[in-house]
């Protein structure tokens, strides 16, 4: 399963949940006619229950949906906290140059000079971009996941090669 997103709050009284999602393009999950809900992100797949998604709609900043079978407010208060999830077959394609948060996890990173830095431990949204976490044993670096300082993501190689030093 790759881990989309997180229903973070109700939204209203008629059963909408607001979403958090883990990535920048949730309207792409709208043509999924079903989503999988788990208490935790990283639940064994038979964990993941299926809901079938009425509709999904961007609102402020943010992104509300609702679910078939949840109408009222006490539905969607059951369903706070948990992640929202897919199997690949299920994802929409991504474009040249997108990735799914899930397919850089794990990834090695290295710098311009082929100094190792650590691997993808995950990612942050921030709001302005995303931040890679990379961990190298108990160091951690946070790099801005931005042109400026990712210079290429070699998926085959599973590889990312960035602009930073390994002292910053």
């Amino acid at each position: 399963m790759i881990v989309l997103g997180r229903i973070v709050a109700p939204f209203g009284i008629k059963g909408w949940v607001k979403v958090h999602p883990f990535g920048d393009d949730p309207a792409a999950w709208g043509e999924m006619p079903q989503w999988w809900l788990a208490e935790a992100d990283d639940a064994a797949d038979a964990e993941w229950q299926p809901v079938a998604l009425r509709d999904m709609k961007p609102h402020g900043a943010g992104w509300v949906a609702a679910f078939e079978g949840v109408t009222d407010r006490d539905g969607a208060e059951a369903l706070t906290g948990r992640f929202i999830a897919a199997p690949r077959e299920a994802l929409p394609r991504t474009e040249e140059n997108e990735y799914y948060w899930a397919d850089l996890v794990g990834l090695e990173v290295r710098n311009k000079a082929d100094e190792a830095l650590g691997t993808v431990a995950g990612l942050l949204s921030t709001g302005a971009h995303d931040v890679l976490q990379v961990k190298d044993g108990d160091e951690e670096r946070l790099i801005p996941f931005v042109a400026a300082y990712v210079l290429d993501v070699d998926m085959p190689a599973r590889l990312i090669r960035v602009d930073w030093e390994k002292d910053w």
